[in-house]
């Protein structure tokens, strides 16, 4: 579906004979524009038997080496599929990589591991994936000043979105100060807002004080939206992640629908793209104003919702989350 407001679609998911297929139709149909992909989702990819010769022709490896080495093969295919849209338009095209959350409070591993991946995957359109830590705004500003472009994941508040911002524009001042590079060739960057998960975690409190459903994520995710476009960087998007429905009573493409905004990314499962190749046209949504979303808030705050409280158990479990996957991962190669 082609619109009109620079909003873009990407792919969250990654799997070799997905690849192959679908994904290579997506592309071609101008569903998709870019891929993500996180532990989790490599975690259940690598049982299938697509991925059997490989990790046969690894025997020997320790299982960090044999996940790296099957994860750049597919990210390596990734980028490799999605390069033309990317020479068309720099903002588009990425697929990316998450360095090991176990480095998530590591800010000189990160980088380490980030560097290297990057260099060796060896393809431009490649975004290392960094979690929104202490450590990790170090990491995000370090490679920006590298020329490595960089996703900030598992954001989910005004601070962190804040920090991964005051550290891209740090980043893009050292890179100014060490390349002859015009800005429209710098690295790009996005701020991954998850959404949904604030409302599988609060729905229940909004419903019982009258409040409607599954609109705190989408809420938060206006107001991290504004603060985002607030600093004006040229390289830097928000992101929208974390958009599949697990309410059936919810339109499938909702998350879609109610944060279509100008210049964001949604990147979503592939049940919701499923959804969403079947609509024909979507109309830019209303934005709220600051003014409009703290009066949202404060309904929220009445309820009995501490959004920080919130977020920051969301963050927890969500880091929790991909070093669980990630561990299993690894037992599972061993």
């Amino acid at each position: 579906m082609q619109n009109n407001i620079s909003f873009s679609l990407w792919c969250d998911f990654i799997e070799r004979e997905f690849l192959e297929n679908d994904f290579t139709k997506m592309i071609e149909g101008g569903i998709i524009e870019g891929a993500t992909s996180n532990p989790a989702i490599f975690q259940k990819s690598f049982l299938e038997e697509s991925y059997r010769e490989q990790k046969e022709s690894l025997k020997g490896k320790n299982p960090k080496e044999i996940y790296e080495a099957l994860a750049k093969s597919d990210i390596q295919r990734a980028a490799e599929l999605l390069m033309p849209i990317y020479t068309n338009n720099p903002n588009d095209g990425y697929v990316s990589i998450e360095v090991d959350p176990n480095l998530c409070q590591d800010s000189k591993g990160t980088i380490e591991e980030g560097v290297r991946l990057f260099k060796e995957i060896g393809y431009p359109n490649v975004m290392i994936k960094i979690p929104a830590t202490k450590a990790g705004f170090v990491a995000m500003e370090e490679l920006i000043s590298q020329g490595i472009s960089v996703n900030a994941t598992l954001v989910f508040t005004k601070e962190q979105t804040i920090e991964c911002m005051e550290a891209f524009n740090r980043g893009y001042e050292n890179l100014k100060k060490t390349t002859k590079k015009e800005s429209k060739d710098f690295p790009r960057a996005v701020v991954s807002i998850f959404v949904s998960r604030f409302d599988r975690k609060c729905d229940s409190i909004l419903k019982e004080n009258g409040i409607p459903v599954a609109t705190l994520g989408v809420k938060n995710a206006q107001h991290l939206y504004h603060i985002i476009n607030d600093y004006s960087l040229p390289c830097v998007r928000a992101l929208f992640a974390s958009t599949g429905v697990k309410d059936d009573s919810l339109d499938p493409i909702y998350y879609i629908k109610e944060l279509y905004h100008q210049y964001a990314i949604n990147t979503a499962p592939l049940a919701t793209i499923e959804a969403f190749m079947k609509v024909e046209a979507l109309q830019e949504t209303y934005l709220p104003s600051y003014e409009e979303l703290d009066e949202y808030f404060k309904v929220v705050a009445n309820a009995g919702v501490d959004l920080q409280k919130v977020s920051s158990e969301l963050l927890e479990q969500g880091l929790e989350d991909f070093k669980n996957a990630f561990a299993k991962i690894l037992e599972s190669l061993a």
